[in-house]
């Protein structure tokens, strides 16, 4: 760009930014004012992407981890050529545009991901830098390079404040994500006013320690910026992050460099202020010049030749490397196999723990999945979630299809977001379920996304024994449940854990939770296909009295009372419900054959709070549950002590039919047999 070029489409973002936050009385035009110089040079001069096409497999990504700042987003990609009208951004934060308060994926052309939450952006940016780097390794040969693009972001004093950002930090460097490129919005303002309010720490220095490449500009200094962006980008050993020192709230005669132009409009007095001192007409607002598209052309044109030159290259691939551009196609179209039950294992009625469980079932599908690609929080042995025979992924060896994350379950989360975003790649990961606490930024983003990620959480329930209550999951199934969006499968046996796995995998646009025990469950004859229904009888009566409903590891012993009672000749009906959420999409006839109003006593049964279950239950059934921490001691005197026997549940059930019929003969006694 010419000089005169760059000035009117940095003016243009600032004062888009300005007109669409003072017209919604709401949002943040001081970090657009601030980054408009170092955006625009990333944009105009290294951004690959193609605004007809915004979705092409090998475009470069872009993050903006600091989401409050939306408006420079929405700025660049109406400038662009995207599909943002300038109509869309007048209709900034209002109901149902495309320009929300913070950038959302699925609604903007070219938001790669949400953000918001500050730090999660960042984190879900290494994700993507890691699908890359994985599927480069995997599929480009000589002088076919058919993976080969950039990671993009910026990120603010918020988002390196938060653990998730060093956690995700600390892993890129550790991989050498050499096509990750930060910008780093150092301006020493946030919400509350100074940094050193808070914020004192030297970060690049931190960032040198996590084995990041670092620079340091001006970032009002467009000529410094675009050095150094080359320079970063030409680094391939290590990911940068480049801090530009730069002014919230830039030509703002009254509140540049201030808080106060972080989270409020500038208002109608200021903004005349600063459009005048920057020689731009204060009215009409919203203006944009040809100039300012037209500085864009080159990103235009770089997307558009690029997109053709790739779709050359992968041509020529599949006559040189036809196994491999084949499965690259395979799984750029996220194409699965037609009936993933023929692949996993067929498991009989021996007792087996459902991690163990599912451990077969992720080799077994790993086969058949080349996509499928992950690991655990640094318990592997524990979750049992490696990839037999396969190599780690490491900078070393980016084919490798066992994802080690460390000890970090929010970056691993979030990054599992990113290579999911990503595409091409199925991501798993796993930790113990209480952990799942750490995780659950970026699984409520994860469900708000409607992305397919699956996460493996063992370890479910008090019967992991003498670890003790803070290891003891008893709120976390329900937390989990409480997620829009997200699907929750507590298998009772090992072909549920198969069925589960078949049910996260096909669900392209939703993430899914595996809840799975330590301990050993025996097989129940009946289970399997039926969790595609979130709920289904795999136990009956001919008239039964009373339903069991259970879930997990309480299955078998929800079985073993319902056998109890029928030696007595009180029939009963057993429910397994591994997914709550399933169950209540299904259509009210099927949920009616499944738990008759015709049959009130219903006993639920689940390690766990019972708060939320009311609506299984109903007005005349009970729960049977733990609604406090647990205890340090074997799981089988745990067992004892929280009711959860045979013995216990085949009383509680007993009480729950004396109560109905308690209820029975009070009603007739007031209004007759009718």
């Amino acid at each position: 760009m010419s000089t005169n070029a760059s000035d009117t489409l940095v003016n243009t973002i600032k004062c888009l930014a300005i007109d669409a936050v003072n017209a919604a009385d709401s949002g943040h035009p001081g970090m657009p004012m601030g980054m408009a110089d170092a955006s625009a040079v990333m944009w105009a001069d290294f951004l690959t992407v193609d605004p007809s096409d915004p979705t092409w497999f090998n475009r470069d990504r872009f993050v903006l981890s600091a989401g409050h700042g939306s408006m420079l987003l929405y700025a660049l990609l109406h400038l662009s050529g995207h599909d943002l009208s300038l109509d869309e951004i007048k209709r900034f934060r209002q109901m149902h545009s495309k320009t929300p308060g913070h950038p959302e994926y699925g609604m903007t052309p070219g938001v790669e991901t949400t953000t918001g939450p500050l730090g999660a952006g960042f984190a879900t940016a290494v994700g993507m830098a890691m699908a890359e780097a994985h599927l480069a390794g995997r599929f480009n040969r000589d002088g076919f390079q058919v993976v080969d693009h950039l990671t993009l972001g910026i990120c603010s004093d918020g988002d390196l404040q938060e653990g998730v950002a060093s956690e995700a930090a600390s892993l890129a460097g550790h991989l050498g994500l050499g096509k990750l490129v930060f910008l780093y919005d150092d301006n020493d303002i946030t919400i509350e006013g100074d940094t050193n309010l808070a914020f004192t720490e030297d970060v690049q220095a931190r960032f040198r320690a996590y084995d990041w490449h670092v620079l340091s500009v001006d970032g009002h200094n467009r000529e410094a910026v675009r050095a150094a962006l080359a320079e970063a980008i030409a680094t391939t050993d290590k990911p940068s992050l480049i801090a530009c020192k730069t002014r919230i709230g830039k030509g703002s005669p009254n509140k540049e460099g201030k808080a106060s132009s972080h989270g409020s409009p500038l208002g109608a007095k200021e903004a005349a202020l600063t459009k005048e001192a920057m020689g731009w007409p204060v009215e009409p607002t919203f203006i944009v010049p040809d100039e300012a598209r037209a500085a864009f052309d080159g990103l235009r044109s770089r997307g558009d030749s690029g997109h053709t030159a790739w779709k050359r290259l992968m041509s020529g691939y599949a006559v040189a490397h036809p196994a491999l551009a084949s499965e690259l196609e395979t799984l750029m179209a996220g194409t699965l196999p037609d009936d993933l039950s023929a692949i996993v294992p067929a498991f009989d009625d021996k007792p087996i723990a459902t991690r163990n469980a599912s451990g077969k079932v992720i080799n077994a599908l790993a086969k058949a999945l080349p996509g499928l690609w992950g690991g655990s929080a640094d318990l592997a042995g524990s979750t049992k979630t490696l990839i037999d025979g396969a190599a780690s992924f490491s900078r070393s060896e980016p084919t490798g299809r066992n994802l080690h994350f460390g000890i970090r379950e929010h970056a691993m989360a979030s990054a599992m977001n990113g290579i999911a975003l990503h595409g091409g790649l199925i991501p798993y990961g796993a930790t113990f379920l209480t952990f799942s606490d750490y995780m659950r930024g970026a699984l409520r983003l994860s469900a708000l996304m409607r992305v397919r990620v699956i996460h493996v959480l063992t370890h479910d329930s008090i019967f992991l024994g003498e670890d003790g209550p803070t290891h003891q999951s008893i709120e976390h199934a329900q937390a989990l449940r409480l997620i829009p969006g997200m699907q929750v499968f507590r298998p009772g046996d090992a072909r549920e854990t198969a069925w589960a796995w078949i049910a996260a995998i096909t669900s392209t646009d939703r993430p899914s939770c595996l809840l799975l025990t330590r301990q050993d469950l025996p097989g129940i004859p009946g289970t399997g296909e039926g969790l595609l229904k979130g709920g289904y009888v795999v136990v009956d009566a001919p008239a039964p009295k009373i339903v069991f409903v259970a879930t997990g590891s309480e299955l078998h012993i929800a079985v073993g009372a319902a056998e109890r009672l029928a030696a007595d000749g009180i029939g009963a009906r057993v429910v397994s419900m591994p997914s709550v959420e399933r169950f209540f999409e299904q259509p009210e006839d099927y949920r009616e054959s499944v738990l008759p109003a015709a049959v009130p006593a219903r006993l639920v049964v689940e390690a766990g709070r019972t708060l939320g279950w009311e609506r299984v239950s109903g007005p005349f059934g009970d729960i049977v549950g733990i609604d406090r921490f647990g205890e340090s001691a074997p799981a089988e005197e745990l067992a004892v002590f929280f009711g959860l026997t045979v013995d216990a549940v085949t009383a509680r059930a007993r009480a729950t039919l004396a109560a109905l019929d308690a209820r029975k003969t009070a009603m007739r006694a007031i209004i007759g047999d009718t």
